[in-house]
């Protein structure tokens, strides 16, 4: 498992060894040993997500609050997305600020997002799979949405949104927004 930093600090794009034949393909997609030394601290996974979505579904801004918040490694299995995070840590040199990456079937890249962080996607094929280990338990109580088209972000999501879910459509702007992250 190779990994590289971005220009965000703590967020990670793993990139694992493939092994191909004629057979297919194997990788490991998950080794806790060598995860917790990429990220330099014991890291553990509670929770495994998985969604299926149509070409153009929008999932995001979303995140936990303190005490209750969340470090996800994600990945696509199948098709594509534009997977974004944006920096809540109100400390952070880079704090209002996004990265963007592409997470494909083909490039297998897992993207790492620690606690601090809000965190969505946008499907560029259809029947994309998604799937990510979560390091807390879901807690709906302490779950916010930013306004995944907040000018003040200006993320360019590539594709027009076509289904996006009422609760994303009603997420704060980020001017409005109280970060509990440090």
């Amino acid at each position: 498992m190779n990994f590289e930093k971005t220009p965000i600090k703590d967020l990670l794009i793993l990139k694992p060894n493939v092994f191909g034949d004629d057979r297919g393909y194997f990788l490991e997609t998950f080794n806790q040993k060598k995860f917790n030394e990429i990220i330099g601290k014991e890291i553990s996974f509670v929770q495994d997500n998985e969604s299926l979505s149509k070409k153009g579904v929008l999932r995001g801004l979303h995140f936990q609050n303190p005490p209750f918040a969340q470090g996800k490694l994600v990945r696509v299995v199948k098709g594509a997305v534009l997977d974004i995070a944006v920096d809540l840590r109100k400390s952070s040199p880079t704090y209002g600020q996004h990265f963007t990456i592409e997470l494909t079937e083909e490039n297998k890249f897992q993207f790492w997002i620690p606690e601090g962080f809000a965190h969505g996607f946008i499907t560029l094929r259809p029947n994309t799979i998604f799937c990510y280990k979560c390091t807390n338990f879901y807690a709906p109580k302490s779950e916010q949405t930013i306004l995944w088209s907040d000018e003040e972000l200006n993320i360019d999501w590539k594709i027009k949104p076509e289904f996006i879910s009422e609760k994303d459509q009603k997420g704060i702007r980020f001017k409005d927004f109280d970060s509990l992250f440090n």
